[in-house]
């Protein structure tokens, strides 16, 4: 078991959004997290000792997940309201409007270069965009249910795809053809994602699964069921050693792959975990959940080894073919479940500071597309700084921001009253939401189940009829 000192840490939580948070984004400097809502907001984070948030409002439905770019550039952005957004983070809120999909768009994600975009909609395709040009590059179509995910290999050159339809597809980005596809009988998955080296996917399961596929070998490597709820997303570490899964039980697990075992259970959130991501260097990570909270971790528990394992993939990715998954993972497939002992960590007693105030919060309305790339000066692509955020007399945009913000002061000095009342209401229409999304995931499991009983009953009366 490990020691305390090893075990990860909750830093602070970050509370500003007014609904569950259903996806989290690390800039590649480590320095902002990009969460999104059903509050239909985006909110960008500084991570200093200041902290600073700033809230970014543009789509008309719930966002359903964000991004960062790989260079920390650009945001994108998918939402219930059919379309991709791409955004500039800075003060002036600049996006452009990506349409395409003809149904609520449930996750977006940047090619590891960021010159694409690949979306998942619950039209049942796959849509690929040109970052550059801001525009659809093709489509692809074989689920024959809602897509609940996409995700680009980390060359390129393959995307990973789950959907409502119980399986897991490889798409060849050259051929735009499916090349392989896992099935699972037990239930769909709500999430998928390679590896840091691209031989294995990790597969968050509705039926409280997490299961490792080798693309290679086409067989299920590692089956997890260490959950008591569906586990809504994985993770992996940059070192590709260990996965961390976030469930409706509200709580997170880690995984440590080469062992194959659970070493620890992280509590914090009240009522169920929907994403959670490491950050760039594997030295923090972030969860979001349905009580609207976002939690900052430190990891904690890989940093005697991880550094050097990271530069030994990344010395292999670029000199030799990827490590094959047989080389560090059991040979067969076996099944790990929650009876193996985990270190349980609980914030409520781990973290002393639980009196930090929630960061001030601006927040900036959308303004006019930009336009193509190249159409942006290259200083305002750059992530800017909180000192630039927050100063300023010298900008316009700045006094619009402040006239915003006296905006919502003067409204909520006016009437408090009807301001907290909204406020709950809005609470209670988001929870709503998500309990009709449960339902709507139940009552597919229900109808595949009531398929599969009515097939047998027709074999059983064939059979019947046959002896007779």
């Amino acid at each position: 078991m490990a020691s305390a000192l090893e075990d990860p840490v909750l830093l602070r939580p970050l509370r500003g959004h007014r609904a569950a948070v259903t996806g989290v984004s690390f800039s590649a400097d480590t320095a902002g997290l990009a969460t999104s809502s059903l509050d239909r907001s985006l909110m960008i984070w500084k991570l200093k000792k200041q902290c600073r948030a700033y809230k970014f409002v543009g789509h008309e439905e719930a966002v359903t997940s964000v991004q960062f770019s790989p260079e920390g550039r650009l945001l994108a952005s998918s939402s219930q309201d059919r379309t991709v957004r791409l955004w500039i983070p800075c003060i002036h809120g600049e996006s452009s409007v990506l349409k395409g999909h003809t149904a609520s768009v449930c996750s977006v994600s940047f090619s590891r270069d960021g010159q694409f975009l690949v979306s998942a909609s619950n039209d049942k395709s796959i849509k690929i965009w040109s970052v550059h040009r801001q525009r659809l590059l093709f489509s692809l179509f074989q689920h024959t249910h809602w897509v609940r995910c996409a995700k680009f290999s980390p060359d390129g050159r393959l995307i990973a795809s789950c959907s409502e339809d119980k399986s897991v597809k490889i798409w060849d980005t050259t051929n735009k053809t499916c090349i392989d596809s896992f099935i699972d009988y037990g239930g769909f998955a709500n999430f998928a994602d390679f590896n840091p080296s691209g031989t294995c996917i990790a597969s968050a399961g509705s039926n409280h699964t997490v299961k490792l596929w080798d693309i290679r070998m086409k067989k299920l490597l590692q089956h997890y069921k260490v959950h008591r709820a569906g586990v809504n997303c994985v993770s992996f570490h940059p070192s590709g050693n260990y996965l961390i899964t976030a469930s409706s039980d509200g709580t997170l697990k880690i995984l440590d792959l080469l062992e194959g075992r659970l070493i620890y259970t992280l509590h914090g959130h009240k009522g169920p975990v929907l994403f959670v991501a490491f950050s760039k260097g594997g030295e923090k990570f972030a969860s979001g959940g349905a009580d609207g909270q976002v939690l900052l971790w430190k990891t904690n528990f890989d940093s005697f080894d991880y550094k050097e394992v990271l530069k030994h993939h990344i010395r292999r990715i670029h000199t030799d073919d990827p490590p094959h998954l047989l080389d560090i993972y059991p040979r067969s497939p076996h099944l790990h479940d929650e009876k193996l002992q985990s270190v349980e960590v609980n914030p409520t007693f781990d973290v002393t500071d639980t009196q930090t105030p929630d960061p001030p919060v601006v927040e900036i309305t959308s303004s006019l597309a930009f336009g193509t790339l190249d159409d942006v000066n290259h200083e305002d692509l750059q992530y800017p700084p909180a000192s630039v955020l927050a100063t300023s007399s010298k900008r316009k945009s700045e006094d619009e921001s402040e006239s915003a913000m006296h905006n919502v002061d003067k409204q909520i000095d006016i009437s408090p009253s009807l301001g907290n009342a909204l406020e709950n209401i809005v609470e209670q229409l988001d929870v709503l939401t998500l309990t009709i999304s449960i339902l709507e995931q139940r009552l597919t499991l229900t109808e595949d189940k009531l398929k599969e009983c009515l097939e047998n009953q027709q074999k059983i009366l064939l059979q019947g009829r046959q002896e007779e």
